[in-house]
C-alpha cells in the first residue's frame, strides 16, 4: 500500500507540475519525448476522471480532493494556504475558494500559528481524513499497481520521480520532498532535528513532505 500511495502522489504532483510548463510543445518534441508526454497526459486524464467521480459523492471538485490529499501528506511547516498554492500550481483565488468550500463542509479547520498570528495553518478534521482514506488513491489505481511485479513498481516509482524532479528544476519550483531526504534533516542521539528551523522532529514529521525541502 505504501508504494501505491507513493506512486499516486508522485503521479498527481507530476500532473500539477507539467500543467504549467509552457515549454511542453507536443509537435516539436523528438518521438521519445512525444510518446512520454502522451503517456503522462493519458495517465493524468485518467486520474482526473477518477478524482472527479470520487469527489462528486461528497459535493467536491477535483481540486478540493487535491487540497485534502496535500494536507494529509505535508508537515506542520507546510500546511498553509501559500504552500497549498505552490504545491498545486494554482492561483490564489482558486485555492482561497477551495479552502472556503472545505471549511464550510467541515473537512478542514484553520488555526493561527502560536508564534506568528499572521500565519494560518490548515488542519484536516476527522471527516477530511476519512475522505482521503476512503477514496485516495482510487481503488482501480491500486489494483493496477498491485498487478505489477515488485521490480516494475520500484522502477516506475524511480522513473516518475526523476521526471518530476526534472520538471521542477526546469520550472524552478519547490521540490516538496520528504523531510528525511532533505539536506537540513539531521539525526541526533536524542532524535531528529531540522537544521533550518533548529526544531526537534518526530518520526511522523520526518516521513512527511515539506515546503522547505532541499535535496541532498
Amino acid at each position: 500500500m505504501f508504494r501505491v500511495d507513493t506512486i499516486y502522489r508522485i503521479s498527481t504532483f507530476l500532473i500539477c507540475q507539467a500543467s504549467i510548463d509552457s515549454k511542453l510543445n507536443l509537435f516539436f518534441y523528438p518521438m521519445n519525448q512525444n510518446l512520454l508526454y502522451q503517456l503522462v497526459e493519458r495517465i493524468g486524464n485518467f486520474l482526473r476522471v477518477e478524482q472527479r467521480l470520487a469527489g462528486k459523492a461528497f459535493g467536491l471538485q477535483e481540486v478540493h480532493l487535491q487540497v485534502l490529499l496535500y494536507l494529509s501528506l505535508c508537515n506542520r511547516y507546510s500546511n498553509t494556504p501559500i504552500a497549498v498554492t505552490e504545491y498545486l500550481n494554482a492561483t490564489k483565488g482558486t485555492v482561497s475558494q477551495s479552502l472556503k468550500v472545505l471549511e464550510t463542509k467541515g473537512f478542514i479547520v484553520k488555526q493561527n500559528d502560536t508564534n506568528d498570528k499572521r500565519v494560518v495553518h490548515l488542519i484536516l478534521t476527522e471527516e477530511g481524513q476519512k475522505i482521503i482514506k476512503d477514496v485516495i488513491p482510487p481503488a482501480i489505481f491500486g489494483d493496477a499497481i498491485n498487478s505489477l511485479t515488485s521490480p516494475q513498481v520500484k522502477s516506475l516509482e524511480s522513473n516518475l520521480t526523476l521526471l518530476l524532479t526534472a520538471l521542477q528544476q526546469a520550472n524552478q519550483l519547490r521540490s516538496f520532498g520528504v523531510c528525511q531526504t532533505c539536506r537540513f534533516f539531521t539525526k541526533k542521539d536524542s532524535g531528529f532535528l531540522c537544521g533550518l528551523t533548529q526544531e526537534s522532529l518526530s518520526e511522523d514529521d520526518a516521513s512527511r513532505i515539506c515546503r522547505e525541502h532541499e535535496s541532498l
